[in-house]
């Protein structure tokens, strides 16, 4: 593709102009000697809008090269990331897509080519890191398949599991500062959950949230959990696991006694594994693990690991998946 501006007719159409006016340097310089990015721009605006009386034939050869140089470039990385996806496209499934991180806007809603390539478990044209923007909130995919196979019942459904860029409101773990019955007895669990499902719900539509077999924390002995249980998961927080990729406040076994540390989310969502920025959301914000007898761990606004006294109000940001029936 070229561009023939010989006839002097405006072109602002072409995206390629933004990226000249930017400030390249040599073009700046025909213009006034200088290489400033104002005097590209000046000289560019005064094409775009049809006046080239003060424009020389080598300054018309110069934009015209330019702009043909940066079309070229753009056409040669489309056929670049086109021949990439066609390759991609031999290698589906949770295990390469795990280990892929985009980022890329995804829409307003799920798509049904999205959902059956969810279904189908090929996780097509899906990347870690990818989004959904919903309501305000940014859904971003933080690991394919990360509950297959697990549970007292297996997980045997394709699924993408998702957390939210930010927190979605501020709650208490309990009322007072107790760990009393660990996560699944707390007021967090039983209670403070309902606003992030219903949420949830609305933007992913309930028949698409994964409700799936998980082991939670149900007892705790001197400030550490010691006992757990299998229970129906849809939308839960997150362990320091899922996101640092260990235990860091969690109390570990004390004495002669055996802390029950079994849990299904026992490694790092990809997503925080590659883009560990994506940790940092410049809130407080919980994790379930108990990390002592009055405190529950959590992610604090700097980025720093932390915990905080139960009674607390802080960042709600859950972890859930969805799936295609």
């Amino acid at each position: 593709m070229t561009i023939d501006v010989s006839n002097g007719k405006p072109f602002g159409e072409y995206a390629a102009m933004d990226a000249i006016a930017s400030g390249d340097k040599f073009l700046a310089s025909k213009a006034d000697g200088t290489g400033t990015k104002s005097a590209t721009a000046d000289l560019l605006k005064a094409f775009v809008i049809g006046d080239i009386s003060g424009l020389t034939t080598d300054d018309k050869t110069d934009i015209v090269t330019a702009i043909n140089e940066i079309v070229t470039n753009i056409s040669t990385a489309k056929k670049q990331i086109e021949a990439l996806n066609e390759i991609l496209k031999n290698y589906s499934g949770a295990g390469v897509h795990n280990g892929i991180y985009r980022g890329k806007y995804l829409g307003s809603s799920v798509t049904s080519d999205q959902w059956a390539a969810i279904k189908a478990g090929t996780f097509d044209d899906l990347y870690i890191g990818d989004y959904w923007t919903i309501s305000g909130v940014n859904w971003r995919i933080a690991a394919f398949n990360y509950y297959l196979h697990t549970g007292d019942t297996e997980c045997t459904v394709n699924h993408v599991t998702i957390v939210p860029d930010t927190a979605l409101y501020n709650a208490q773990m309990n009322t007072s500062n107790v760990v009393t019955g660990a996560y699944v007895g707390s007021a967090m669990y039983t209670s403070n959950l309902a606003s992030a499902k219903s949420t949830i719900n609305s933007a992913f539509g309930s028949g698409h949230i994964l409700n799936h077999r998980n082991l939670f924390a149900n007892a705790v002995t001197n400030g550490y959990e010691t006992g757990i249980a299998w229970y129906d998961s849809t939308v839960e927080l997150m362990t320091e696991q899922n996101l640092y990729g260990g235990e860091i406040f969690t109390d570990r076994i004390q004495g002669t006694n055996w802390a029950a540390h079994h849990t299904v989310d026992k490694s790092q969502y990809p997503l925080f594994a590659m883009d560990p920025t994506k940790i940092n959301i410049r809130a407080d914000y919980w994790l379930r693990n108990v990390a002592s007898s009055t405190i529950f761990a959590l992610c604090y606004a700097g980025g720093d690991a932390g915990g905080d006294y139960a009674s607390g109000s802080f960042g709600v940001r859950p972890a859930f998946s969805i799936y295609q029936s």
